[in-house]
């Protein structure tokens, strides 16, 4: 297992000895021993000390992704299997796990791999060669953990579509792993039934990070007149609407979206309360302002604007724009929530970008709460990509 030999150029390898799991090709002095790309070696510092044990892509710039750092756990399927373990017994005492995030990728420990609950349906997202290779290993031990539980998995999809596995050298796919199931599946979370699609839906199907940030909407909702902006399949708004808000607007670009979202609206019987719009937010918005439109509650939960550190400026700018609109929207006294779920949007940066556009809009702030994403999708503090969700509550008031 351990034949090949990577090893730090000396200096190098910061990341990972400060609790990071990445290894990049720029750091590597050389590698020693046979290996295919996917396969698991050692990773030794430049003066030979034990760093730890990962699998390899040369091509990818992320080469090697640790798995284990001490030198007796090497990597079997008791090693996985108490991997899974851990991460299943960590969701059972901090989340409702009837739908919720199993595995997070680094912060599991299982770097590349996220694998989501939606009821008795498992979605599996793998991003990496090496953890491809160990995934039916894992999800062999993820199923009969759960059945320990008394939890039987009735279907398995996968949603491995996303670009990034080109960098991997890996072609992007999707569909059944084992035998086909219906894959429109009905979960319920915070009271609010959804019918998720995990086939076609965005990502594995459905945004399980934004539970608890949906459940601390309800608070401020009964008897408000809300919108909820980039609703997708309606999350927000049905929250909303099952809190008691006299009317709910959503909005989103997606005509599929907007579609389930009204099936979802009809599954909870708000369709009379809680209606939707399929439009453009940002031409949306000004629109309802010159109509004079005014809202208790504004929610903005955009899509990530900015993928890359390349592309921030011009996300600094979408946010500002959204924020502002959205200020200008809400009552005197009203709220607003609004949140980024790009990792490079920095908090720092994104509350300077909101402060901005609260001088535009000519309006003060007052923070209500300042959330993040839910706790099955824990963020490891040495693996800074896996914090990215920023979510802030604030009441708008008037500038005086």
């Amino acid at each position: 297992m351990d034949e090949a030999v990577v090893t730090l150029k000396k200096g190098e390898g910061r990341t990972l000895k400060a609790g990071g799991m990445w290894v990049f090709d720029n750091e590597i002095d050389a590698v020693k021993g046979e290996f295919q790309n996917g396969g698991i070696v050692a990773v030794h510092d430049f003066d030979g000390y034990f760093m730890g044990y990962g699998f390899i892509n040369t091509n990818s710039k992320i080469t090697v992704r640790i798995l284990s750092r001490r030198k007796e756990s090497r990597i079997t399927e008791e090693f996985l299997e108490e991997r899974v373990r851990r991460a299943w017994e960590y969701r059972k005492q901090v989340i409702d796990t009837s739908c919720c995030r199993l595995i997070f990728g680094e912060a599991d420990f299982l770097p590349g791999i996220v694998i989501d609950k939606f009821s008795d349906v498992l979605v599996v997202e793998s991003l990496a060669l090496g953890i491809d290779r160990l995934k039916p290993v894992i999800l062999e031990k993820l199923q009969k953990i759960l059945a320990e539980d008394g939890i039987t998995v009735r279907g398995i999809y996968e949603r491995s579509d996303a670009k990034v596995r080109k960098k991997e050298g890996m072609e992007p796919f999707k569909g059944f792993i084992g035998e086909p199931f219906d894959t429109k599946v009905e979960i319920s979370e915070n009271g609010v039934k959804y019918i998720v699609d995990v086939e076609d839906g965005q990502k594995t199907g459905f945004f399980l990070d934004q539970k608890n940030n949906r459940a601390a909407v309800q608070r401020i909702c009964k008897g408000k007149r809300v919108l909820d902006c980039f609703t997708h399949t309606g999350s927000f708004a049905l929250n909303a609407g099952l809190a008691g808000a006299v009317s709910v607007l959503g909005v989103d670009a997606s005509a599929a979206a907007v579609r389930q979202a009204e099936e979802n609206a009809r599954l909870n019987r708000l369709e009379e309360t809680v209606k939707f719009v399929c439009a453009d937010v940002f031409e949306f918005l000004p629109e309802l302002e010159k109509r004079g439109e005014k809202f208790d509650l504004v929610i903005l939960d955009p899509p990530a604007f900015t993928k890359s550190r390349n592309s921030v400026k011009n996300a600094v700018k979408g946010y500002r724009e959204i924020n502002l609109r959205g200020m200008r929207l809400v009552k005197d006294g009203g709220f607003l929530a609004t949140c980024s779920c790009s990792h490079f949007m920095e908090p720092e940066l994104l509350a300077k970008t909101i402060k901005e556009a609260a001088r535009g809009a000519h309006k003060r702030l007052r923070q209500t709460e300042f959330r993040t994403q839910a706790p099955d999708h824990p963020f490891l503090w040495a693996a800074e990509e896996s914090y990215y969700l920023k979510f802030y509550i604030f009441q708008v008031c008037e500038d005086v």
